[in-house]
């Protein structure tokens, strides 16, 4: 796997879409909030699997995928379950001034 930490993730996903990564906005940490994410393939690879992509190319697939299709996330995202969660995970981060 590719360990990547969380704002390079942000970065690349700005990146692909042509957006300026000034539109980050830091916020508190929530309670066991990450701030990488490593997956060990090992096991898999011992089974014979080798992956498709490699991760930047997986990467910009997905990004296209979600920009193609917002019909199918709008919903989601428009939903009031979508909208209590959010609130009660997000909600009450405070921003924090410059970088962190």
């Amino acid at each position: 796997g590719v360990e990547t930490r969380n704002i390079d993730m942000a970065h690349m996903i700005l990146d692909l879409l042509g957006k300026p990564r000034s539109l980050i906005q830091h916020v508190t940490d929530r309670p066991g909030h990450d701030r990488r994410y490593a997956l060990c393939i090992d096991k898999i690879r011992g089974l014979g699997w080798t992956p498709r992509h490699d991760f930047a190319a997986a990467m910009e697939k997905t990004v296209r995928w979600y920009v193609e299709n917002e019909w199918w996330w709008r919903k989601i995202k428009s939903g009031e379950h979508y909208h209590a969660y959010y609130q009660s995970h997000y909600g009450n981060r405070q921003v924090l001034k410059g970088d962190k």
